[in-house]
C-alpha cells in the first residue's frame, strides 16, 4: 500500500496495482535523462505542463524503479492504463505532485 508521507502513489499499470515513488535515485535518473542540472530545473520542466510520450515513459519508469520494480522504459512503453494517454498523464502528474510541493521546490 502506498505511503503518501513518503511520496508514494498507487496506480494500475499493465493490469496490476503498483506503487511508484520518485526517490533521490529516481530523481537523479530523471535529471540525467532530461539534461537538468539540478532539482529546481527538473521541477520547472515538470511545471511547464508540456510533456511528451517519451517523458511520460521516463517519469513513470523512474517511479516504478524507485519503488523497487525491475522494469525498463521499454517495459513501461508497452503497458496499458485505463484512460489511455490521459491515464498516463494523470499518473505522472500525481507522482510529480507527491514529490514536489506546489511551489515546485523539492
Amino acid at each position: 500500500m502506498p505511503n503518501k508521507y513518503r511520496g508514494e502513489i498507487g496506480a494500475e499499470l499493465g493490469g496490476r496495482q503498483r506503487t511508484l515513488v520518485l526517490t533521490l535515485g529516481a530523481l537523479a535518473e530523471l535529471e540525467s535523462a532530461f539534461g537538468a542540472g539540478d532539482l529546481m530545473t527538473l521541477a520547472e520542466r515538470f511545471g511547464s505542463g508540456r510533456v511528451s510520450s517519451r517523458d511520460l515513459i521516463r517519469i513513470i519508469g523512474a517511479g516504478l524503479r524507485g519503488a523497487g520494480e525491475a522494469v525498463s522504459d521499454d517495459d513501461v512503453a508497452v503497458m496499458t492504463v485505463e484512460g489511455g494517454a490521459a491515464g498516463f498523464v494523470r499518473i505522472a502528474a500525481d507522482l510529480i505532485g507527491a514529490t514536489f510541493d506546489e511551489s515546485g521546490a523539492p
